[in-house]
């Protein structure tokens, strides 16, 4: 802890000593890995973050990606998805059924599929970026 001028307490952040070479946060994320010594697992679920790697020890307790995964894929799928469903049917004019038998597993298997994916990306940058809770300053 360290004093301010008007003698108030401030924790000083945890700054991680470990000794790993740099990861590439893009890789590590996208593949599920370990944000630090990209080999340990960072989910222990399909979209459960683990307690820590398996490897190095990194505790998993900084993670919290919130909303932003599910943002980014309604987003991203989102835009896929209904641009070509417009398009099909402009251009083929199929019925109803064959939209619903199209679109819906075809949106379900890539939002959760992206999910997945954004959500190990925003975590490992988050690590990388050393990103904390947003604090005012009094």
């Amino acid at each position: 802890m360290t004093e301010r001028q008007n003698n108030t307490k401030v924790e000083e952040p945890v700054v991680d000593q470990a000794i790993w070479p740099p990861v590439d946060p893009i890789s590590a994320g996208l593949g599920g890995r370990c944000p630090r010594c990209g080999e340990g697992r960072l989910f222990s679920g399909f979209l459960t973050v683990g307690r820590y790697c398996h490897n190095c020890r990194l505790d998993y307790s900084f993670a919290d990606a919130g909303d932003g995964p599910a943002v980014f894929v309604i987003l991203i799928i989102g835009f896929l998805v209904v641009g070509l469903a417009l398009w099909m049917e402009v251009t083929l004019g199929p019925a109803l059924w064959v939209h619903f038998l199209l679109w819906i597993p075809l949106s379900l298997v890539l939002c959760l599929t992206a999910l997945r994916l954004i959500k190990g990306l925003l975590i490992a940058l988050q690590y990388r970026n050393k990103a904390e809770q947003g604090e005012l300053e009094r």
